[in-house]
């Protein structure tokens, strides 16, 4: 299980859960952000044809709002995880942190490069939530978000103080709360 998008200013955050198949291997897995967009897209397919089993799950912006991002964070992956068509014996959870599962799970730092099942999760995370991230960007035009995909980029906050925030901006995070707070 692995996540993207905790760190943007806008949008869900996205988290999937990846069974591979042993007798199907792909190769080339490896952390995301590790790979060029082009491979991400060629492996999001190959795993998405080749896994056991797999989820893509999400948390919403007024769920992150709500919650705080690592409680909205954990949440998407339990969903993720209870979204399985396989239930897995153990999950494994990119990061220092589990959510609380109906499975047993264990915490792998770094376990985007070092899990095979971990680096299938955050490209289809990833790719999903970049594909995501540029139709809000032709929905919310103005903003750049396909090219930063939420990020605080200079970019991304000088469009914040021109045209202020979007109902897709997460509220809870400090540079839009300060623009909704001035008057």
């Amino acid at each position: 299980v692995d996540e993207v998008g905790r760190g943007p200013l806008c949008g869900p955050v996205v988290t999937a859960a990846v069974i591979l198949d042993p007798a199907a291997p792909i190769r080339g897995l490896n952390d995301s952000k590790k790979l060029s967009q082009a491979r991400r897209e060629a492996l999001f397919d190959e795993i998405c044809d080749k896994a056991l089993a797999w989820c893509i799950a999400r948390a919403e912006v007024a769920e992150i709002d709500q919650l705080n991002i690592l409680q909205a964070t954990l949440l998407a992956m339990q969903r993720a995880v209870a979204g399985l068509a396989v239930v897995p014996r153990l999950a494994l959870i990119d990061g220092n942190r589990c959510p609380r599962l109906q499975v047993p799970s264990a915490a792998v730092v770094g376990g985007d490069g070092k899990v095979p099942a971990i680096a299938a999760a955050s490209i289809l995370a990833k790719v999903s939530r970049d594909r995501e991230m540029c139709e809000l960007d032709r929905l919310y035009p103005g903003y750049g978000i396909a090219g930063h995909k939420g990020y605080p980029t200079p970019e991304h906050l000088g469009a914040l103080q021109r045209l202020g925030p979007a109902d897709i901006h997460r509220r809870s995070f400090a540079p839009v709360r300060r623009l909704l707070e001035t008057p």
